[in-house]
């Protein structure tokens, strides 16, 4: 798997706004955590399981910043995952660590946040 190539068409997909193509991502037995499931009051434990329910929140979301756009900063590879770091949504830097199947499908996300002071 070339993690790079991953990485810019994960950002791209996400800059486009499209569901369909951010969600060709994700595996159907998706585990993602995110501090922003709690914030928008999904789950308070910030957890989400299954594509389906990710689709629902990833649908509030493009909704709820219209101006969302990436900025990819860097991509860090291990063994069957990666850790994306890019600018997020409020200006924040984020780092999603990514486990992915042997078909290139994110399976476990672990989302991570620093909002500027």
């Amino acid at each position: 798997m070339n993690y790079s190539d991953f990485a810019q068409e994960w950002i791209n997909a996400w800059n486009s706004h499209e569901l369909d193509q951010i969600m060709a991502h994700y595996d159907k037995d998706i585990d993602f955590r995110s501090p922003f499931i709690a914030k928008m009051g999904i789950d308070p434990e910030g957890k989400i399981r299954g594509k389906d329910a990710l689709s629902a929140y990833f649908r509030i979301a493009l909704e709820k910043y219209p101006d969302l756009h990436f900025e990819h900063y860097l991509t860090l590879e291990g063994p069957g995952s990666v850790v994306l770091y890019y600018k997020s949504v409020l200006n924040a830097s984020a780092a999603e660590y990514m486990e992915l199947n042997e078909q290139g499908l994110v399976t476990k996300v672990r989302a991570h946040y620093h909002f500027p002071a």
